[in-house]
């Protein structure tokens, strides 16, 4: 009895003492590392309380948003944080994480190939997610619940549903999804709820007819052909703002009208079994019927239908007046966000008005007429704000030289401030005398550059087109400019953790041009004058989507250009002037250059240096893989506080977008990726810095020494 009570004793405190174990344990490594790595994607946004880099237990130590089960990390709920930046590519490394929700934030890019493959539900909903969805997504086998809506997604789906068995309820609303349906749609057995509405999808529905929903919201695509008849089965149904059409044969269906918005559905919608055999009859009967009327039976025929059409149809007015249930609007989505963003179709805009017009034969005032309306029929962004010129000569005092901010390859940059207080910068494109296709390209341009939206990208607000005026309306940004603070001496040098940020930052605006729009955006002017810094020291990447307005520039703009230029050349990428060449690809090189400036302090092209050393590229090229050389060429002002292995790393990246063959180039992705791993690895969990004594990451120049930050520096806005 002894024994067995001393045996019973020891059970308990063996079972005691696991408890205690699990409750002490330190959050996983492979946890610790995804979660870091989310930080840095995510800009580390200071509230993330908790969080941070190097050493930290997430789970002991209650970082934002986290939640634990022992060891691992079970949920991640970072939702309405006002969160930008990526997600990453580290969030597969959360093999036990279950639910994953970053909704209602300003998260870009495109979702993880990889997301953690255990979630049972994922909500990436209203962000401004980009690209299309992973093919990885059909492993995620537990996955329960999957909400996308808000986003700007695109493209036709890929068959990436087959593996998703446990799915219930999927959310793709408010997206730009295009093309047909996948046939993988229709193996989400256990799916009862989706909502596909306002994207851009055509093609049949005949996939969705199977599923055993209880809501089905299909509103406002291209979807065409028949209704299932299986959809009458379906409580909750809506379906209007298609193209459905009904042939001879269509079966017979009593709409649910209590449950189904049907207006506009297709041409003469049915009401009821009699106006669907009506509308829709047998062609033999039909024809029996036709040869027994005559001229008054067919009058009577018509004034008949007449009746009944306009009956139903107030009939189904007053249902839908009633209902209140499910009313045509654009938050019918059960998980559509609060002030949900204007977001931007991925596609061209339509072009405006004929496009094949003799010039010749219009007259000065037909020219005057188009360019003055020109605006106002493009389809412009609703995220684009159209100034007249009024108000934006009240803001720049007649564009005056006071306000002149610089001169630049397609205009001059004037700092304006409006009434209200608020400050913004507006770049007046010189263009030579455009026609009205020109005029067009114009605008097209206009409306790419305008859907930019990126923590590390220049924001334009809006513009103005009219007489003769062609302006650009950018956000202010009040500091400085990356190329005065490396060559420009009036500043301390920056510390090196401080350049890889830079870097990092500079390569997801990149990626996010590269990546997000189809065709891809090149930026076309990478150099540290087009970089700017805001009061945190991150970077701004301005004049994006706008390179491709050089040839209307006016010829005494280009003159100016040309002479900016000289000093340019060091960015210039071997292909330049190939017909056919990547953009990007040529971004690439331009930023290689850019981080052989962060490393070195030497500027890309140097006359005043010998001639052997005056193109960086060339100088430093065989330089980057011997270990004594690269010690050299380091910036003499951090050399102390860089590691000769970190300098290494940071060689080996330039050394790719410098290839001279561009094919040769990695894509932005994999570049952003080696820098945001460069970054965690030189970062401490306080300092968030390798610098050593000395190395303060934010140098006192840049926060004490406020009149450097009083004004944009005169290069900040107009290099493009």
């Amino acid at each position: 009895m002894v024994e067995e009570k001393l045996q019973w004793f020891l059970t308990v405190i063996i079972f005691l003492a696991i408890l205690d174990s699990g409750a002490l344990a330190l959050t996983d490594t492979n946890d610790v590392t995804a979660l870091q790595s989310l930080y840095i994607a995510l800009n580390k946004p200071p509230h993330l309380k908790g969080w941070k880099l190097g050493e930290g237990d997430p789970c002991q130590e209650s970082w934002t948003g986290v939640s634990c089960f022992g060891s691992s990390v079970i949920y991640l709920k970072l939702q309405g944080l006002n969160l930008s930046g990526y997600l990453g590519t580290q969030l597969h490394n959360l093999p036990n994480l279950k639910h994953l929700d970053v909704s209602s934030n300003n998260i870009m890019g495109e979702i993880p190939y990889e997301l953690p493959p255990n979630a049972t539900r994922i909500n990436l909903a209203c962000n401004m997610l980009s690209q299309n969805l992973p093919n990885s997504l059909s492993s995620l086998q537990e996955l329960r619940h999957l909400n996308l809506s808000n986003n700007s997604l695109y493209g036709t789906i890929g068959n990436v549903f087959s593996g998703l068995k446990s799915l219930k309820e999927m959310d793709l609303s408010y997206n730009y999804f295009s093309g047909d349906l996948p046939t993988s749609i229709g193996s989400l057995t256990n799916l009862t709820r989706l909502f596909l509405q306002n994207n851009q999808f055509t093609g049949s529905v005949i996939y969705l007819a199977d599923l055993h929903l209880t809501e089905l919201n299909i509103q406002s695509n291209h979807f065409s052909g028949v209704i299932p008849t299986q959809f009458q089965s379906i409580p909750n149904l809506w379906i209007d703002g298609n193209k459905f059409h009904m042939g001879v044969n269509y079966p017979l269906w009593n709409f649910p009208l209590e449950n189904v918005s049907i207006e506009q559905n297709f041409n003469g919608p049915p009401t009821t079994e009699s106006s669907v055999i009506e509308n829709y009859f047998n062609p033999e009967a039909a024809e029996h019927k036709k040869k027994g009327l005559g001229p008054g039976g067919i009058a009577c025929t018509v004034g008949a239908a007449t009746l009944v059409v306009t009956c139903a149809a107030i009939y189904v007015a007053i249902r839908l007046r009633r209902s209140h249930i499910f009313p045509v609007t654009r938050d019918t989505s059960p998980t559509a966000c609060e002030a949900s963003p204007q977001l931007l179709p991925v596609k061209s805009p339509p072009t405006v008005g004929p496009s094949h017009i003799n010039p010749a034969s219009r007259t000065k005032t037909e020219k005057i007429s188009r360019r003055r309306s020109l605006a106002k029929k493009f389809k412009a962004p609703a995220s684009a704000k159209i100034y007249t010129v009024a108000e934006l000569l009240s803001a720049t005092n007649n564009f005056s030289e006071d306000n002149l901010l610089g001169e630049g390859s397609l205009g001059s940059v004037y700092k304006a401030k409006f009434p209200d207080g608020h400050i913004v910068v507006v770049k007046n494109i010189s263009v030579v005398s455009l026609s009205f296709q020109e005029e067009e390209q114009f605008l097209e341009v206009i409306w790419t550059a305008s859907r930019l939206r990126h923590p590390h990208i220049v924001t334009l607000l809006g513009y103005c087109v009219e007489n003769g005026y062609h302006l650009l309306v950018y956000e202010y940004i009040k500091k400085l400019n990356l190329h005065d603070v490396l060559h420009g001496g009036a500043y301390k040098p920056l510390p090196w953790t401080i350049r890889v940020a830079i870097a990092l930052g500079i390569a997801r605006a990149l990626h996010y041009l590269h990546s997000t729009f189809s065709p891809p955006i090149a930026h076309g002017n990478i150099k540290a004058a087009n970089v700017l810094l805001d009061e945190e020291l991150k970077p701004r990447l301005c004049d994006c989507g706008i390179a491709i307005l050089r040839p209307l520039a006016s010829n005494s703009v280009k003159i100016k250009a040309a002479e900016f230029a000289v000093g340019d050349t060091g960015y210039i990428a071997p292909e330049h002037g190939e017909p056919g060449k990547d953009g990007t690809k040529s971004d690439i090189y331009a930023f290689g250059v850019l981080l052989l400036e962060l490393l070195t302090g030497r500027k890309p092209f140097d006359r005043s240096r010998p001639i052997e050393e005056q193109s960086l590229v060339k100088w430093a090229s065989s330089r980057l893989h011997d270990a004594a050389h690269l010690t050299q060429m380091v910036d003499p002002d951090i050399r102390r506080t860089l590691t000769p292995k970190a300098a290494s790393r940071f060689a080996d990246v330039i050394s790719l977008c410098i290839q001279p063959e561009k094919l040769f180039r990695p894509p932005m992705s994999e570049i952003a990726e080696s820098l945001t791993s460069l970054l965690l690895k030189f970062s401490f969990a306080k300092s968030n810095t390798l610098d050593g004594p000395g190395g303060d990451t934010l140098d006192r120049s840049f926060h004490t020494t406020r009149s450097r930050f009083i004004s944009s520096p005169t290069t900040s806005h107009h290099s493009t």
